[in-house]
């Protein structure tokens, strides 16, 4: 029979990127009493990844718990980008209720859309948590009906829209139930929880049942599924069958070894965990995210969001530049593929597939921004490696017709500059399909476009709205082949001659384009030192010395002046790389270089091309 568990509550906290949950996380971990009163707490704990921390967003789901009146409240903090959609998706799988946490000046923005969805569709109630009431330009009364419209348009039922309000600065580590009531402390956004999150039900005296909704990896224990127990209890030492709802195939038996609860931001052993606990269960090596375990005698797999497949692909390939292996610590392709299938244990949105050729892997993933996190990351640890330009990944439909990821783009810019942004969606394929204001003297525009056109798009987007304008976009399924885009109409400058780069050679390539390096950088024969004015590429001699003469000083050099070189971050060097060419990845250096690095031999293949 189904019983209710009331000493338990399971929640997720949504937001747009930078709406202050995480923060928010941190300061319900401060009031609970998780930590000790002299403990340094470091800020937005929950963000343990070196890269979470420095882009200020979360990319895995996070779980904590803390405890409130005799009530455990299970928290999961869930990622706001579009590109992290199929964390999100999975994390709602194991809550009764969702709290919503929209900033106070800014209001609700695409992202929340797609998350908001996913949680109505689940029918779970909605918190809605107005955060940084105490910004100068906070406007709460207007933020609140735009979320309640936008509760509308996601044909939110009677329930849902009749959700509870809190206002909250979690910055200070105040809530209220009125925007004009000072708050003293998260007690407000507590009592809401217990009181209107429903408490986990299930049936104790059934077979177990637990989802795994996510993975952690961990190099000493190896893989740990996290879920929550819908039926029944486990325990330590107990025999389990894993089944899952998309493979009917599979069944393994295997046994518990460890068990944990989640304790503040710690994992605790346990000895047996009950309905709607949220538990951690390391010693399983084949656990994988959607599997069930299940009480052998009857093994029944609970049903779960099948994961989104990959929009986009890159190749990953073995640095065979002449610079090879001078600076990274990881550089074979025994390591490169070792690297690559250990990131699929957590990362269920990746597939790795290896090439015909063993220097290569084909990696394809939710978006350019799921792609270069990870090549970050790889960086970060000491490889060294190539990649080639992102490209989308095309379907047929049943008549033979190419298909292509299509996303739905939200923009909002200040008005002047909305006429260049829709002419350069426009040549990129992208359909305006509506225009509106947007707050702040801001216009909205929201554009169908291919999921293509958007490569290499965002930083041309900030230099033509001057820093300005906010892009989002989520992917909008398949759509038909648009028809083809030219990507970049300004050409490369080649070095021609491998050396070191010098002052006099740089300063009579500079007033041909823009240089990427400057004075005393290794270049190498085809390696790309700069973008090119016009749209053709251009070899340069950029280790090129002064013939001198006695008439002539060599300190007539050093009045040459150079223009500073602009320094590509890896996002741009990935927009800006184009087919023929790949980006050099090592831990201190990213170099764009052509493909085919000889001349002669580059000057064949593109005329065979062209042929």
């Amino acid at each position: 029979m189904k019983q209710t568990r009331d000493d338990v509550r399971n929640v997720a906290i949504i937001a747009h990127v930078d709406h202050g949950k995480t923060t928010l996380v941190d300061e319900l971990l401060k009031q609970s009493g998780v930590f000790r009163e002299n403990q340094e707490i470091a800020e937005r704990v929950m963000d343990s990844n070196d890269i979470e921390r420095e882009r200020g967003i979360t990319i895995l789901s996070k779980n904590t718990a803390v405890t409130y009146k005799n009530t455990k409240i299970n928290i999961i903090d869930t990622p706001g980008h579009a590109d992290f959609g199929g964390e999100v998706e999975r994390v709602l799988k194991m809550v009764n209720g969702v709290i919503l946490v929209v900033d106070a000046f800014e209001g609700s923005m695409p992202q929340t859309k797609f998350v908001l969805r996913k949680a109505l569709e689940l029918q779970l109630p909605v918190i809605v948590c107005i955060n940084k009431i105490d910004r100068p330009e906070a406007r709460p009364r207007e933020v609140i009906d735009e979320v309640l419209e936008l509760l509308i348009d996601l044909d939110a039922s009677e329930e849902q829209l009749d959700c509870p309000f809190i206002f909250a600065s979690a910055k200070t580590g105040v809530a209220s139930y009125e925007m004009d009531q000072e708050g003293t402390d998260m007690g407000p956004l507590f009592e809401t929880i217990l009181n209107y999150i429903p408490a986990p039900e299930g049936d104790p005296d059934a077979g177990t049942q637990v989802l795994i909704s996510t993975i952690d990896y961990n190099e000493y224990v190896g893989r740990i599924g996290v879920g929550k127990v819908d039926n029944g209890s486990v325990k330590v030492n107990q025999e389990v069958v894993i089944v899952n709802h998309h493979e009917p195939d599979k069944m393994k038996k295997v046994k518990i070894s460890k068990l944990y609860e989640f304790d503040g931001l710690n994992k605790a052993e346990v000895k047996e965990a009950g309905i709607g606990s949220i538990v951690a269960i390391s010693g399983i090596t084949d656990i994988h995210i959607g599997d069930t375990l299940c009480s052998p005698e009857n093994p029944a797999p609970i049903p779960f969001q099948k994961i989104s497949e990959p929009t986009i692909a890159m190749h990953f390939i073995v640095n065979d530049s002449p610079l090879a292996g001078q600076e990274g610590k990881y550089v074979t392709s025994r390591h490169l593929r070792d690297r690559l299938f250990r990131e699929l244990n957590t990362d269920v949105s990746l597939r790795v597939e290896e090439t015909d050729t063993t220097e290569s892997f084909k990696v394809s993933g939710r978006g350019e921004l799921h792609l270069s996190v990870l090549i970050e990351n790889m960086r970060r640890e000491g490889y060294e490696f190539a990649v080639s330009k992102a490209e989308v990944l095309y379907k047929a439909d049943e008549n033979g017709k190419k298909l292509e990821p299509m996303e739905l783009t939200y923009i909002d810019v200040p008005e002047e500059f909305s006429g260049t942004v829709i002419e350069k969606l426009s040549q990129r394929k992208g359909e305006l399909l509506n225009m509106g204001a947007a707050s702040g003297g801001y216009t909205r525009l929201e554009f169908s476009i291919p999921s293509r056109g958007l490569i290499g798009y965002r930083g041309e987007f900030m230099t033509d709205t001057k820093g300005n304008g906010i892009m989002n976009s989520s992917f909008n399924g398949y759509g038909p082949y648009k028809g083809d885009i030219q990507y970049r109409k300004q050409g490369s400058l080649i070095a021609f001659e491998a050396g070191e780069a010098i002052t006099y050679g740089l300063y009579n390539a500079q007033e041909r384009g823009t240089l990427f390096i400057g004075p005393g950088e290794k270049v190498y024969s085809g390696m790309v030192v700069g973008q090119n004015g016009r749209g053709e590429d251009i070899e340069l001699n950029v280790c090129k010395k002064k013939q001198l003469t006695n008439t002539r000083s060599s300190s007539a050099d050093e009045a040459l002046r150079l223009t500073p070189p602009k320094i590509l971050s890896l996002e741009q060097a990935l927009e800006f790389i184009d087919t023929d060419e790949l980006l050099e990845v090592t831990p201190s250096s990213l170099r764009i270089r052509k493909k085919i690095l000889d001349p002669t031999m580059r000057k064949r293949a593109s005329m065979k091309q062209q042929g």
